[in-house]
């Protein structure tokens, strides 16, 4: 990725405000529905243009074609089907955390209403019936479906007519990707977990070779520690559990320069206390081994902000990146944009501003209603041109 040689560079973690021709894309396509690709991709070439006139460097195709369904999964992956629930079991490892036993009201009223973000106009969550499983060997089936996502970037890309520097294009880690997906076949979970990095490998070389920067979304990473139950010591976490995590990450990026590969580390994006996050303190130090040059992670919100500390007691290695997130998913608020040059500096005069790119903590679609998330992204970027004032003259 480029350096920020001669102005922070922006950029965001991935996932935008939908367009209407794109309203429930995935689970249209997946349910057999016949989408023209020329919609699709007027949909795409409506947020690449915005993201373009907005003043954002490294843009995002906003995610649209990705849902955790078996219909979106079964079409990437072999090995996997659904069944109903079995009594207290849940469909996702995001509702069976610590946090949710101390704040059981909090989110058995979110539950209610059907949400995890409390956005107006939002379509209320379906509650949970089935578990998607793993029942045989989990294997790739190919590049067509990512593909098909890839090829309707570049076609956006190119019906905007203007030039795009750096695009870049998100698919999940394989310690992320086991929060939807459960093994029943696999001796062990470490086996399981490889299983699914060898299926990724394909989908990552993909994207490298589309010319398109990798970003592999990893909240697992850290968001598991609280989903274990009885809790494990932070030693023990970040040692084994979450060390082998990466050992997979690294397993399915093996091959691809790490400056084609930023990684997002974030602790899961719903709006809720998040006082079981784990410390990122805790986890610098394995984060680095991560096989890519840039690191994305959140910077913004009230329960992160204070970390950027942090990275004063920690070696930048040569040749890597931080991109902190500074602007919040986890707000109406629109940050001014001195604050968010305020938090780009923070960054700049710890680890030198080349080495510093400007993003968010998490993707803004759904998070924040449409209006907020478009007035975020531009307060990024009149932010980063604040702190480029300062940091060049």
């Amino acid at each position: 990725m480029k350096r920020s040689t001669d102005k922070i560079r922006t950029t965001h973690a991935g996932q935008l405000p939908v367009p209407p021709s794109c309203q429930d894309l995935a689970f249209r396509l997946y349910a057999g529905e016949t989408v023209a690709p020329e919609v699709i991709e007027a949909g795409v070439a409506d947020v690449v243009r915005k993201q373009l006139d907005t003043g954002i460097d490294c843009i995002g195709d906003g995610e649209f074609w990705k849902t955790r369904t078996i219909a979106y999964y079964g079409s990437h992956f072999s090995g996997i089907e659904t069944r109903p629930l079995k009594p207290g079991e849940t469909g996702s490892t995001r509702t069976f955390t610590r946090e949710r036993d101390e704040f059981a009201q909090f989110y058995k009223d979110s539950d209610n209403a059907g949400s995890m973000f409390f956005v107006p106009g939002e379509k209320p969550i379906p509650p949970e019936r089935e578990r998607t499983i793993a029942t045989g060997p989990v294997k790739a089936k190919g590049t067509e479906a990512i593909d098909r996502e890839i090829e309707t970037f570049k076609a956006a890309i190119a019906r905007t007519g203007k030039t795009v520097d750096e695009p870049f294009f998100c698919v999940i880690a394989p310690g992320w990707l086991d929060h939807f997906l459960y093994n029943e076949y696999y001796k062990t979970d470490e086996e399981f977990l490889f299983a699914l990095a060898e299926a990724l490998r394909d989908e990552y070389r993909a994207v490298v070779d589309a010319g398109f920067i990798l970003q592999v979304d990893d909240p697992g990473l850290v968001d598991w520690w609280d989903m274990l139950k009885p809790a494990l010591s932070v030693e023990d976490y970040v040692s084994k559990f979450a060390k082998v995590r990466v050992e997979a990450i690294n397993h399915a990026l093996a091959g691809i320069p790490e400056d084609k590969v930023r990684y997002h580390l974030c602790w899961g994006s719903w709006h809720g206390p998040h006082t079981h996050d784990l410390p990122l303190k805790h986890i610098t130090d394995l984060l680095m081994q991560v096989k890519a040059q840039t690191y994305s992670f959140e910077a913004a919100n009230v329960r992160h902000e204070h970390e950027w500390r942090v990275w004063n007691d920690v070696k930048l290695p040569d040749g890597k990146m931080l991109l902190p997130g500074v602007v919040s998913h986890a707000t109406n608020l629109v940050e001014h944009p001195e604050l968010v040059a305020e938090r780009i500096l923070r960054f700049t005069n710890i680890v030198g501003r080349e080495n510093v790119m400007a993003g968010t903590d998490c993707g803004l679609g759904r998070r924040v209603h449409a209006d907020i998330a478009w007035a975020k992204l531009r307060a990024l970027v009149d932010g980063a041109q604040m702190a480029s004032k300062v940091l060049w003259g």
